[in-house]
């Protein structure tokens, strides 16, 4: 006996309710890159600011003092961004002993940092067709 809810007319009928699929663009212009032969990582983030939590990447070699980054086919939501540069090739964000980032990072929201970032003050809502946001590296210690 066939199942009342299935057959290609159920299928179709399914797949017009769900309505068209929902996309957005993000572009994110990083500024303060440092002027040396390095790696810039942008992530966005989804529920907090932990590697676990940002695993949609992008990395590219550095041009200049700003470069653009941009991600498609983001689903509408409510996100974070977060960039570093990688000035030793290791691919990952150096820290001291206390938790300091010893290299250039950067998050969406407030550009002043009172505190560690968390990812209510980083929160930016991505709508379609999406966004367009500036964020800009510091230091958390002077170079060496």
């Amino acid at each position: 006996m066939r199942h009342p809810f299935s057959g290609p007319a159920c299928l179709a009928a399914s797949l017009m309710a769900a309505g068209p699929a929902v996309a957005a663009t993000v572009a994110v212009t990083v500024d303060g890159i440092e002027p040396v032969p390095s790696t810039l990582y942008v992530a966005l983030c989804q529920g907090g600011l932990s590697e676990a939590e940002c695993r949609n990447g992008q990395d590219a070699p550095v041009r200049g003092p700003s470069q653009r980054v941009v991600f498609e086919d983001v689903a509408p939501g409510t996100y974070a961004v977060a960039a570093f540069q990688d000035q030793n090739g290791n691919r990952r964000l150096d820290r001291t002993g206390l938790g300091l980032p010893t290299e250039p990072y950067g998050f969406s929201g407030p550009s002043e940092r009172t505190a560690r970032p968390d990812f209510a003050r980083a929160q930016v809502a991505v709508r379609e067709p999406g966004l367009a946001l500036r964020l800009r590296l510091t230091r958390a210690l002077p170079r060496r």
